[in-house]
């Protein structure tokens, strides 16, 4: 059975047409409606109609022309729109699919990442599996180890992390992941000297890093300082996210201190755009993370572990 009617809808469209009036000019000149922002209101009534719920799938472009009795150009137009405003997402050879609402994530709030992907799929009712039609319970979220290796940072994460020369660090690269879908990329850096032996724990490296830290070292995320920015998705990180091509992504640098007041991570975050929406609250900066550039955060790393297949 169709998720829409299109035969109906033909024939609702044709029918409003037809009673139409067609000589009442409005007393107050408006602007006449454009073709692709009529055929978004002709989608929006067809999702609703069809009771479609984030996940589903839309009719082809083709369909969708026929049953508004426009072009081709228009539909594109009307989908490029609702992608834009993140209502749908487009994978090329497969189709058109309703948005899930945006995650809401909070960059100000010390650790819990995992935590607000558990809040945003809990009360967001973004559980459903589309696939089965069955409603799922809690969704499963964690973390996949992608990579840990040791080496020696650039110049720049050095003078960040307050570090000696040729200090060495840790570089963990990870995936968050909710229902087994990856939905943020991450990378963190750690000096050795602040976590010794860390390549002993990478099965805990699948759960909390900052409980991993605080339970075994002692550091506990007391104050953070983020920078972040709108980019094109390079190719590692299409891979990493499965997005499509020409993705926008929200890059998220940040510092980590402890207790003390010592910095213990250079984290980065990588997040789809139009997934992910970010609340920030008032604060004082510490002034301890100053740049805004992404150039110079690098490693020349030897791996100690690789999961990644």
């Amino acid at each position: 059975m169709p998720l829409f009617d299109l035969a109906s809808a033909r024939e609702r469209r044709q029918l409003a047409l037809a009673s139409h009036p067609a000589v009442q000019a409005p007393r107050v000149p408006e602007r006449k409606r454009l073709r692709y922002e009529e055929m978004i209101e002709f989608i929006e009534r067809l999702v609703v109609e069809g009771n479609l719920a984030p996940g589903d799938m839309l009719p082809t472009q083709a369909e969708l022309a026929a049953a508004a009795g426009v072009s081709l150009i228009t539909v594109r137009r009307a989908l490029e729109e609702l992608e834009r405003a993140g209502r749908v997402r487009r994978h090329q050879g497969v189709g058109t699919y309703l948005a899930r609402p945006r995650i809401i994530s909070e960059p100000g709030r010390p650790g819990g990442l995992l935590d607000t992907l558990r809040r945003a799929y809990d009360s967001g009712g973004q559980g459903r599996d589309h696939q089965d039609g069955q409603e799922q319970g809690e969704p499963r979220v964690g973390n996949r180890l992608l990579s840990l290796g040791q080496g020696v940072p650039s110049e720049s994460l050095r003078t960040t992390l307050q570090l000696a020369a040729d200090a060495p660090v840790w570089e963990i690269r990870r995936q968050r992941l909710v229902n087994g879908e990856p939905k943020i990329y991450e990378t963190a850096v750690i000096p050795v000297a602040l976590a010794p032996g860390l390549d002993r724990y990478t099965e805990e490296l699948n759960g909390s890093l900052y409980e991993l830290l605080a339970g075994r070292y002692g550091l506990e995320d007391q104050a953070e300082e983020q920078y972040l920015e709108v980019a094109s998705a390079d190719d590692e990180e299409r891979r990493l996210l499965r997005l499509p091509s020409k993705s926008q992504v929200v890059r998220l640098r940040g510092l980590s201190t402890d207790q003390r007041g010592v910095p213990f991570d250079c984290f980065t975050q990588v997040y789809p755009a139009l997934e992910f929406g970010f609340y920030v609250s008032g604060g004082s900066s510490r002034g301890l993370f100053r740049t805004t550039s992404w150039e110079g955060w690098g490693i020349t790393i030897a791996p100690v572990r690789s999961e990644e297949k």
